[in-house]
């Protein structure tokens, strides 16, 4: 179908002119005498792409775009004026118009903008797609009243721009939260990055954060951008915040004060209008008390307090899930969606599952992997899940193994746990006693579902 182009001005000739170049470009011009009529001709059309004066009678250009951004605000508007001033261009821009022409018109200029604001029109459009099909995979499976309730908070408070405060044990769905709340947001447009405290050796959690300068330090051969530098605008997500030593959260503090921040060696103040929202699975209150977390960061970044249920508290999720779970795999590997028996789903639902819903999706992975057939029979569920209803007993693996791989899996899982036990599980502890990087051992922790917290 021609795409279809509003044209609104007073003047019949230049309705008359536009009319022609339009038609014969392949697009379908429709036609407005003043703001009033466009408001009314934009409602039953739904145009593409409107074309407006500025100076009009009844309701001029200025006032008609306000409208027409009120209820169409991806409308793409060319405003158009013999009269224009960069006052009213700036004003037009600020009121959401995609370009300004002058007259009296150039018709090639004027068929080049209408074809770049198309252009833009569509590529929004399939960015709005892309976006909308990535938070599916990202999205808050479930329909327990603690999830609903969760969503229906998510959706309350995405429309503001207060901090948030996510907490949950691990694998738990932190992430997916945060990334609802972006979603939902009127920064869904915009950046969102995430980053992992825990993940990142402390002398370098600054310059991840906030950047630094050429020369800052021992490898800095340029200057580069921080996190915050590229979330503006959109929503910066500190996971397990409750690893941030407290001199960068000193820094946090000011950029939720004030908006602002240094890199790394650098002295001067850059802004940056960021959103925050955190997550930790750790006892922040506790960690206040023990002198690890500031008090005053706490409150700022509690504004709005979002606990996420372990699955064990909502086990009816657990065969939305898991189908969930199945559906994304069975796209990823390009294979038809394999199905579980009932039997299957209810020894599921008796086991405690401590990794959560992390848990269950690499166990539907590994299923679905290794189950030959369609059909995922109670027979192939791993013994340490089938035979331990309520939970594991000691350490336990996902799987007894049946390969090298799995067994040597198996041992590198009980010893990361048997040294984190002899450390206090203090993480950058036992990363130096087992010569590994910290930033290495929390993946393999976070792989094998191991809690950090204990």
């Amino acid at each position: 179908m021609n795409e279809t182009i509003l044209v609104v001005d007073d003047e019949q000739n230049i309705r008359t002119a536009l009319a022609g170049i339009l038609e014969d470009e392949g697009y379908r011009p429709i036609f407005a005498r003043d703001g009033l009529e466009a408001l009314d001709m934009a409602k039953k059309e739904n145009p593409d792409l409107v074309l407006l004066d500025i100076w009009m009678p009844k309701l001029d250009g200025l006032e008609t775009l306000q409208a027409l951004k009120e209820f169409h605000p991806l409308l793409t508007v060319i405003m158009m004026s013999g009269h224009g001033t960069i006052e009213t261009a700036v004003k037009s821009t600020k009121l959401g118009a995609y370009d300004f022409i002058e007259k009296p018109l150039s018709l090639e200029k004027v068929l080049v903008t209408v074809k770049n604001g198309l252009d833009v029109r569509r590529l929004k459009a399939e960015n709005d797609s892309l976006r909308t099909a990535a938070f599916k995979g990202h999205e808050i499976v479930g329909k327990t009243p603690a999830i609903v309730h969760l969503r229906e908070q998510i959706k309350r408070v995405a429309a503001t721009d207060a901090s948030v405060l996510i907490t949950g044990e691990n694998g738990t769905g932190k992430e997916l939260a945060a990334r609802a709340i972006h979603h939902w947001s009127p920064r869904r447009e915009k950046p969102f990055v995430e980053i992992n405290c825990a993940s990142i050796p402390e002398e370098l959690i600054e310059s991840e954060l906030f950047g630094h300068e050429k020369g800052a330090f021992a490898g800095a051969v340029a200057q580069k951008k921080g996190k915050f530098d590229l979330a503006d605008g959109g929503t910066i997500f500190l996971d397990e915040i409750g690893d941030m030593s407290l001199k960068t959260q000193a820094k946090v503090i000011r950029i939720l004060q004030e908006g602002k921040f240094e890199r790394v060696g650098g002295t001067k103040t850059m802004e940056a209008d960021v959103r925050i929202v955190a997550a930790t699975n750790r006892d922040l209150p506790e960690e206040i008390r023990s002198g690890t977390f500031r008090e005053d960061l706490f409150y700022r970044l509690n504004v709005v307090p979002f606990a996420v249920p372990p699955l064990r508290q909502r086990r009816d999720d657990i065969p939305l899930l898991a189908e969930h779970f199945l559906i994304i795999f069975a796209q990823r590997e390009g294979q038809e969606r394999k199905k579980m028996l009932p039997e299957t789903v209810e020894i599921l639902k008796g086991y405690d599952w401590p990794g959560n819903a992390r848990e269950l999706r690499n166990i539907i992975e590994r299923l679905v992997i290794m189950t030959p057939g369609k059909v995922i029979t109670p027979e192939q569920i791993p013994d340490s899940i089938a035979g331990a209803p309520h939970g594991r007993e000691g350490h336990g693996s996902l799987q007894e193994p049946n390969s090298l791989r799995e067994a040597r899996e198996e041992f590198e899982r009980e010893f990361i746990i048997q040294k984190l036990e002899e450390n206090d599980w203090n993480i950058s502890r036992t990363a130096d006693a087992i010569e590994l990087e910290r930033s290495n051992l929390y993946r393999k922790m976070k792989s094998y579902g191991i809690d950090a917290k204990k």
